[in-house]
């Protein structure tokens, strides 16, 4: 398998995806190309080590459950009642992404890429979690009280040899690269500190950093790259916004490659779904069943999102359902042949310009791609 689509992971919290769709994005659009490729449906992704997880776990009510249930609980609950991901749920914190990330770790610490150094942190004094510098309040406890406090930490080197984010990491054409990206992302310390404190997360006292758990950052990245081991694919393109990816790309430098598999970033942006309901005249209009509604919705926009990384504002939405049913009113019997494998190989590339063409939209909506991409399914 040659390239496999998944979502960044989703940073797990009290939402469904009923009232927060703007969550599914990554999923649903991940779900559409890999549709389109022929590919087996992949599994939906989660970020559980976060520092919000473990304030929910500790003031939780009720008798106290392990965080490993306490998570799926929570991830089960983002799921329409008795439906879960076809092609199933992996977090951050599973024994095979941990494997992942610790082999990558030994990997890079061996090519001298990351060190186990003494260094001085800023801390609680409190409940000694890990902050930052200004005084501000901890954010685990409140306190703001701090001390310095040293220690072991895994630290990252970034390579001087080349930038955080080049072309060969973006999954895009070569005239859609987002060089803004590429120079904002490389806007970090030359040392990155790997090692963090928190609750939950992939534990590195094999490396002798007892009690501390590695960066979400990083872990985000073997997320993906266990998945993309487990279907065999030699890439794993991450659909992520480009916000977001600046957050990550920095701590993921030495963690795009691992075992023959490389990842890359497909990125995308956000969608007004909260404006959706502007749309109830054109629906009248065209009679649209809730079949046509959830296709423009869960399949067409994130397709869209792809094109639109820059986000898509609200008073675009009339012209991009009119632009989809443009589409679906001529839709052949049968898919093109031709069409559907070009729209195939721009998927492959990274070239969009297929969004836009209404004879390939209609080509992917004959082959039925637009079906079977919602969160989740019977």
């Amino acid at each position: 398998m040659r390239h496999l689509f998944l979502n960044g992971p989703v940073q797990n919290g009290p939402f469904t995806f009923d009232t927060r769709p703007g969550k599914a994005v990554g999923i649903r659009l991940a779900a559409a190309l890999n549709a389109i490729l022929g590919l087996p449906p992949a599994p939906h992704l989660w970020n559980t080590v976060t520092l919000a997880g473990d304030l929910r776990h500790r003031e939780a009510d009720g008798p106290k459950i392990p965080r490993q249930r306490f998570e799926a609980d929570l991830i089960a609950g983002k799921y329409p009642p008795g439906q879960s991901p076809v092609g199933g749920i992996m977090t951050d914190t599973d024994v095979e992404v941990a494997s992942v990330a610790l082999e990558m770790i030994e990997n890079n610490l061996r090519a001298g890429t990351l060190t186990i150094s003494r260094e001085t942190v800023p801390a609680c004094r409190a409940c000694g979690h890990m902050t930052g510098t200004g005084g501000h309040p901890c954010n685990a406890c409140g306190s703001t009280d701090t001390r310095e406090r040293t220690g072991l930490h895994l630290v990252a080197e970034l390579a001087k040899d080349r930038p955080v984010l080049d072309r060969s990491d973006i999954h895009a054409s070569h005239r859609q690269q987002p060089k803004h990206l590429q120079h904002t992302a490389s806007n970090v310390a030359e040392r990155l500190i790997l090692s963090r404190t928190r609750d939950h997360g992939i534990d590195l006292s094999p490396l002798s950093l007892n009690g501390l758990v590695l960066d979400p950052r990083v872990g985000i990245h073997a997320t993906v790259l266990a998945a993309a081991r487990r279907h065999g694919a030699d890439t794993a393109v991450m659909t992520i916004t480009e916000n977001a990816a600046n957050h990550i790309a920095a701590h993921g430098q030495h963690f795009r490659q691992h075992g023959g598999t490389r990842l890359q970033y497909a990125l995308h942006g956000h969608l007004p779904y909260d404006h959706t309901a502007s749309l109830q005249p054109l629906h009248e209009a065209y009679r649209t069943t809730q079949v046509i509604k959830d296709g423009f919705e869960e399949w067409f926009l994130p397709v869209f999102s792809l094109r639109a990384k820059t986000g898509t504002r609200p008073d675009q939405l009339p012209a991009l359902f009119e632009q989809y049913m443009r589409a679906h009113l001529v839709k052949p019997v049968a898919p093109g042949g031709a069409v559907f494998e070009a729209v195939q190989h721009s998927v492959s590339t990274g070239d969009t310009e297929w969004i836009t063409s209404k004879q390939a939209l209609a080509s992917v909506m004959a082959a039925g791609m637009t079906a079977s991409v919602a969160p989740a399914e019977n």
